[in-house]
């Protein structure tokens, strides 16, 4: 494992968090020689797939194959 002094990493810090993102290779921090902490790259979140993704969002109060009664003012004239 990559080790960093820890006076270096306060100067070039945005540096270093960059290529830990970009290698996925973690760092040991150190102080006078001695580890104090690592920087590891964050875990893979898993991809979510689209499909029921609105799952329990909506809720059907009425019948939705019946009639709408967008037609109900309207008549037929008869030739």
């Amino acid at each position: 494992m990559e080790e960093i002094a820890i006076s270096k990493l306060k100067a070039t810090c945005l540096a270093v968090l960059e290529n830990v993102r970009r290698t996925r290779k973690p760092i040991r921090v150190t102080r006078f020689g001695q580890p104090i902490g690592e920087i590891v790259p964050p875990k893979a979140e898993p991809k979510r797939s689209w499909l029921g993704c609105m799952r329990d969002t909506a809720e059907v109060d009425n019948d939705i194959g019946g009639p709408i009664g967008a037609f109900d003012g309207w008549t037929v004239e008869e030739p």
